[in-house]
């Protein structure tokens, strides 16, 4: 989850200044390059620890051990490729928006008046924020559902900053 960005936007004009803004989008603690030491490290340990094999004649065992480096391989892809997903809020004095990616680029756009929506959130005494959904007339979005349960109370906490001020109205001067 970014930072979010608090009071920024078009200052000249108060009805459309932004509150806040975020991106939040899935934790991913391995990068790309210690991806590809992993494979290349994975990929030494097999061959290797196939040698032997090879060697006394049991050589079908390579193929075997060569599968499990394609198959890490292909599930660490995946995993990046839903790292792409990301969901976009903002908030402004007369709007939420609320833009949700896919790993495929997909886009889903919400739209909600401040005043009119609330944020539910459902937690458990044990483990935290489980769940955070926007609610307004009926219509239930969920959202951060990739956060962790710290990520989504510190998110929690901050949007309903954002809809508190935004529910005040835009600030003339």
């Amino acid at each position: 989850m970014t930072e979010p960005s608090i009071h920024t936007g078009d200052e000249n004009d108060p009805a459309t200044r932004r509150i806040f803004a975020v991106r939040l989008y899935p934790h991913r603690s391995l990068s790309k390059r210690n991806f590809h030491i992993l494979i290349l490290v994975f990929s030494g340990m097999s061959f290797f620890a196939t040698l032997p094999f090879v060697i006394a004649g049991a050589w079908p065992v390579a193929g075997f051990m060569g599968l499990d480096v394609a198959l890490l391989y292909l599930a660490f892809r995946a995993n990046f490729r839903a790292a792409r997903a990301y969901e976009d809020v903002a908030v402004t004095p007369i709007e939420l928006m609320l833009a949700k990616v896919s790993p495929k680029g997909a886009k889903a756009e919400w739209r909600f008046h401040p005043s009119w929506v609330r944020l539910d959130k459902e937690e458990h005494e044990e483990f935290g924020v489980q769940k955070l959904a926007l609610v307004s007339r009926g219509q239930s979005v969920e959202i951060g559902n990739f956060l962790g349960p710290d990520e989504k109370a510190a998110f929690a906490r901050g949007l309903s900053r954002a809809l508190a001020e935004a529910r005040r109205g835009p600030r003339f001067s």
